[in-house]
């Protein structure tokens, strides 16, 4: 079986083009198998006989490449006084003491449906919240990472799932009573457990390294290795704050940057996630050893942890991705405007990205990031994912069709995605989603289940 879409306006990686027929083949009787696209025929000005029309901007699937799904459930309640990074995080920790298997599923589910209604079809969710209370063990141990997988799969999109390594609050520190959720105790407890996942097809699994500070530094080469056995993604948390920096000197007398690269952590399938406060040094390690960088511009301004050299860092070789991270808003488009606004900001001048590099980042080298290659264009072979953003709302009316990417990025919200396409089958049509009928319903059902 196949279907095929008739796309208004499609974006084609480096222009938009009118009239675009995209051919894909059937997906699978499973949520979430894969579907592709076959055929991309250019300069159809009508919808062919039995095609479903995608009025507007299509453009490919959005990937979030950072997401921490229950920090959802900490929208607004943080924003009341004042504070940092650090008081930000026992607020977080209250919230992770009292998720379960079951209340993570339904938050999660509903957290995938939002980014669904957003555009995304694929998300990394860099997963750290493994065990009950007091680190005991659930009978099946990887019972909170299942629920993430189930959920995505509830919600139509991808994941990749990074299981990540927590073994410590600090350098030489054990846990605190919130983090022993966290810990398996070893590396090699560590990577015993997170062998048990397995890859599906609307689903991979990577690994993380939540931090230097979270890793003691003769146990990365054991997460690095894990991951390189495997060719699976390996994110970490790297200089988002400066304390973490001022820390790692102290303990090893470098940069956080430089004790990854010389424990063989950075590489191609590496990706740091902020990047924010790095040395010259730093940013030629990372960007020399092709080490990607992951840009959370919403969470980063949210929790006042500063604007990171992207622009440097791509130009020393690190390819570019987003994510919400903390989901204080989840809006891809917003992460893609806020990295070239911010920088505009810092440097008193205009266009470092073009629209379509933001895009790409959004897109492609997103889904790169997260081990989906094959995804994040509109192109024969490719997965076929992809979503569609009006022209005709009262933010997006008014420009020509042929500077849509401009539009999006600049000036388009989540609020403006009419559909997602994931596997070929839609998941949001006409701005609902198609599995989760009431999204802002789940969403306070699943929040209040935590307050209760």
């Amino acid at each position: 079986m196949t279907q095929t879409y008739w796309l208004e306006h499609a974006w084609l990686g480096t222009r938009v083009e009118p009239g675009v027929a995209v051919t894909v083949s059937g997906p699978g009787p499973a949520a979430g198998a894969e579907g592709r696209i076959t055929e991309v025929r250019n300069g159809v000005a009508a919808p062919p006989p039995g095609a479903e029309p995608l009025r507007g901007l299509t453009v490919p699937g959005l990937a979030n490449a950072h997401s921490h799904a229950f920090h959802r459930a900490l929208r607004g309640t943080v924003q009341v006084g004042s504070g940092t990074f650090w008081t930000w995080r026992e607020t977080m920790y209250s919230v992770a003491d009292r998720l379960t298997p079951e209340t993570y599923h339904a938050l999660a589910r509903a957290v995938y449906a939002e980014m669904a209604l957003a555009g995304i079809t694929a998300v990394g969710e860099f997963h750290y919240l493994h065990h009950a209370p007091l680190g005991t063990p659930y009978a099946d141990p990887n019972a909170m990472g299942e629920a993430l997988l189930a959920a995505a799969a509830d919600a139509g999109i991808r994941i990749t799932l990074l299981d990540t390594a927590y073994l410590s609050s600090g350098f030489g520190q054990p846990p605190t009573e919130h983090q022993l959720r966290f810990s398996d105790g070893t590396a090699d407890a560590w990577a015993e457990r997170a062998s048990l996942l397995k890859d599906r097809g609307h689903a991979r699994i990577g690994a993380a390294i939540h931090s230097v500070r979270a890793v003691p530094a003769d146990r990365l080469a054991t997460i690095a290795r894990w991951a390189e056995e495997r060719r699976a993604p390996l994110h970490v948390h790297l200089s988002e704050q400066t304390a973490e920096n001022d820390a790692c000197r102290a303990a090893h007398g470098t940069t956080p940057a430089r004790l990854l690269a010389d424990h063989g952590v950075l590489g191609p399938r590496t990706t740091g996630v902020h990047n924010t406060h790095l040395t010259d040094e730093d940013i030629a390690l990372i960007g020399g050893s092709g080490t990607g960088t992951c840009m959370c511009p919403t969470t980063e301004r949210d929790l006042a942890d500063g604007i990171g050299p992207a622009v440097a860092l791509q130009r020393a070789g690190s390819p570019l991705s987003l994510g919400s991270d903390s989901h204080a808003v989840i809006d891809l488009l917003e992460e893609a405007r806020a990295m070239e606004l911010n920088e505009r900001l810092r440097t008193r001048t205009r266009g470092h990205w073009t629209a379509a590099a933001l895009l790409r980042a959004a897109s492609a080298d997103g889904h790169a990031a997260l081990g989906w290659d094959e995804a994040g264009a509109i192109e024969a072979g490719a997965l076929a994912d992809f979503t569609t953003i009006a022209l005709d709302t009262v933010r997006t009316a008014g420009p020509l069709p042929r500077l849509g990417a401009e539009t999006a990025v600049f000036a388009a919200t989540a609020a403006d995605v009419r559909h997602t396409v994931v596997a070929g089958r839609h998941v949001v049509r006409d701005g609902a989603h198609t599995r989760v009928p009431d999204v802002p319903t789940a969403l306070a059902d699943a929040v209040a289940a935590l307050r209760a």
